[in-house]
């Protein structure tokens, strides 16, 4: 099937990235959609054509009209003059008259210009000409994205406990801290399921390890949290202590573990521990025993991690510290004029994360000795496959897995976060802005530092991003060391920022349905207004989303504003949620309406023949009620509606095990309800609140089922 929507193009020897699970047959005709000139491949767009994709990158969903490289690196400053930040996501879609899509499998440095350097011209340069071209055709976008999700395999799925709010900060350096994090959220009835673990919770910045003064008695600690429903999930990085005597460090010298030298003795750099080696996972012994490693830590409790600095991030390398170090001695008695000053200074400043590191770092792989540089954006895909692995062996729930660094097929394994944020409305607006194109390359687990990482939050801001984060799978709130605390309860206005906490758990199973829909389909749990309408209006929308069957949402992201022009492809039920525990309705027609959006309220618009379900209040995930749910829905005809039901934790679900329909429709002033429920439905109790759009009226239907 998949066979007539997509071709395969093969140019040179590609190196096997694992990020196709559909294995297709090269097609040997010439290429005829894009042009191949001098290592190039070169597509005239149409005029006014919008061009989606690329995952995790700066600017808008449309990303026509900019220079984007797909090469992942570790840099906080995600403005709008950047080109790559973590991911590496080398998938597009033309969205013209013929829309299709192109998927570029390679693993080393791409180049973007969509309408850069021509306003009409998308070209595409590969670094070198060994790779995979997918060329995917379809009616429309969602067909193509869902053809193309088929192909790359079915999205992480992560415990349904993780869909809960989670609390983070950078650091919690000892028991005591993460023990008063969680009585504060007891104290003021804030929900938590998670609070986490930075670097500082390591002996001596060691992977695996636990300080034993900072945090005595470890795993009592995870288990006293996990009885008041609050799961601890420590961070891991990618660098290896260079330690004599440390086991990880030891084993890896000893078996050939780590990422090498052209000369084959083991590649150093430095990260937090100061001098540290990087595990080879380009090679699946390497993935297989670092992976095991992680059951020191499960085994004390833990059923999550995050995998953090897995660019990999390079603070130095000895040889370029000791050559900054060589000129400021070299320097010291001449007069420091303006030009010398800052060549000492960039001598250090230059010295952070310098690509040229990656091309004396090499792996040993089965397809050879392969050279990083060439190989780059698998490595943070390789490091987070093998704790996904190595869980399928360990455990037998799912696990929490999310990662910093990502290229296409981690998508299968882990959720990512979009890295190093900082507390500006503007990145409340990318954070907005990356959900689709996230979810278009298979991401749907993910999400933003909520508030931001670096720098000081502002209290409207973090309410405002709380209000935009309620929605995205991952909400998490965190923050940097040496920044402003943002724990809800240190704020003036923490009763609102609980008000927002508690809709989360009120929408959670929701969402969570969603989530499932989207991932068991290979659908989409967010879309850009122009995936699903084609008036002129939707094609230039992007700070307004779709979510799931049936919402849109139109969140927030200036200081001081109370309210926001909407516009409505079509006619929507719009739901105000308000402090008082309560929701107002009111029907919005098609156009452009103003709406009121005070700071203590949110709202939500229902599309027509659609539902939203909300159940009770609880103080985390495990406490939901799942026997009894109330729906709003917005009938104009017949309403039907999907809602996904599992116990949170099995693997590999069915779609058709947990998926029940639900039908209402409106005849002569009476509501008319039919429920088929799937076998793992533990409802009994539902309360209809219906409006009907046709005759401007709610009616108020309960029923057992």
């Amino acid at each position: 099937m998949l066979e007539t929507k997509v071709k395969r193009y093969q140019y040179g020897n590609p190196f096997q990235t694992d990020a196709v699970v559909i294995k297709l047959p090269i097609y040997h005709e010439p290429l005829q959609k894009l042009s191949h000139e001098n290592g190039n491949f070169i597509y005239k767009l149409e005029k006014g054509a919008a061009v989606y994709g690329l995952g995790e990158s700066v600017r808008g969903i449309n990303k026509r009209g900019w220079f984007y490289t797909s090469f992942c690196t570790d840099d906080d400053m995600h403005t709008e003059n950047k080109h790559a930040l973590y991911g590496s996501h080398n998938f597009l879609i033309c969205n013209e008259s013929q829309p299709f899509g192109i998927f570029i499998d390679y693993p080393g440095k791409v180049h973007f210009d969509i309408g850069y350097t021509d306003l009409d011209t998308l070209m595409i340069e590969p670094e070198m000409m060994n790779l995979d071209l997918y060329l995917i055709e379809g009616q429309n976008v969602l067909e193509i994205i869902q053809t193309f999700r088929t192909l790359i395999g079915q999205s992480y799925i992560p415990p349904k406990w993780a869909f809960g709010y989670q609390q983070s900060r950078w650091s919690y350096e000892t028991a005591d801290e993460i023990r008063e994090v969680a009585y504060h959220f007891k104290k003021h009835e804030i929900p938590l399921d998670s609070i986490y673990l930075d670097i500082d919770y390591m002996q001596n910045l060691k992977d695996f390890t636990v300080d034993p003064h900072k945090f005595p008695d470890f795993e009592n600690l995870v288990a006293e949290l996990k009885e008041e429903g609050i799961h601890l999930i420590p961070i891991i990085d990618a660098g290896v202590k260079a330690e004599a005597g440390y086991e990880i460090y030891e084993e890896g010298i000893k078996n050939g573990y780590f990422i090498k030298n052209e000369d084959g003795t083991p590649f150093e750099a430095a990260v937090w521990p100061g001098k540290v080696h990087f595990p080879d996972f380009l090679n699946k012994e390497t993935r297989t025993w670092f992976g095991m490693k992680y059951k020191t830590l499960i085994d004390k409790g833990i059923e999550g991690f995050w995998n953090d600095m897995n660019e990999p991030s390079i603070f130095y390398t000895p040889n370029a510290m000791k050559q900054a170090m060589d000129s400021v001695l070299e320097n010291k008695e001449k007069n420091i004029d303006l030009g010398l000053f800052f060549g000492i200074k960039d001598q250090f400043s230059n010295i952070l994360n310098k690509p040229e590191y990656f091309k004396e770092m090499y792996h040993d792989t089965d397809q050879g000795f392969v050279c990083h540089h060439e190989v780059h954006n698998l490595y943070g895909y390789n490091m987070t496959r093998a704790a996904a692995e190595a869980f399928d062996v360990i455990k037998e729930e799912r696990m929490l897995l999310f990662s910093r660094a990502s290229s296409t097929g981690m998508h299968r394994f882990s959720g990512i976060w979009t890295g190093d944020n900082r507390s500006w409305w503007s990145h409340l607006l990318l954070n907005i802005k990356m959900m689709p194109s996230l979810n278009m390359c298979g991401y749907l687990y993910s999400g933003a530092d909520i508030g931001g990482f670096s720098d000081n939050t502002t209290e409207d801001l973090l309410t405002r991003w709380l209000q935009f984060g309620i929605f995205t799978p991952l909400m998490r709130n965190h923050t940097a060391k040496y920044t402003r605390a943002q724990e809800p309860y240190r704020f003036k206005s923490m009763a609102v920022m609980r008000h927002f906490i508690c809709l989360r758990y009120v929408l959670v199973n929701h969402l969570y349905s969603e989530y499932m829909k989207a991932c068991l389909s290979n659908t989409l749990y967010f879309k850009a207004l122009a995936f699903e309408y084609s008036d002129d209006i939707s094609k230039e929308i992007e700070d307004q989303l779709l979510l799931g069957d049936g919402l849109m949402i139109a969140p927030i992201y200036e200081q001081n504003k109370t309210g926001r022009v909407v516009y409505f492809p079509e006619e929507m039920l719009c739901v105000r949620f308000t402090t008082e525990k309560t929701y107002q309705l009111e029907l919005m027609k098609q156009g452009h309406h103003y709406v009121s959006m005070p700071i203590d309220q949110l709202v939500i618009f229902i599309r027509p023949n659609h539902l939203l379900i909300l159940n009770d209040e609880a103080q985390n995930v495990s406490q939901l009620d799942n026997h009894q749910i109330e729906i709003i829905a917005h009938v104009q005809t017949t309403c039907e509606g999907r809602y996904y039901e599992d116990n949170g934790l099995v693997k590999n679900p069915k779609l058709e095990d947990g998926l029940s329909q639900i039908n209402i429709n409106i005849e002569n002033n009476e509501v008319g309800t039919q429920w088929q429920k799937s076998k793992n439905s533990q409802l009994n109790h539902v309360t209809y609140t219906v409006y009907d759009a046709k005759q401007n009226e709610i009616f108020i239907h309960t029923e057992n089922l």
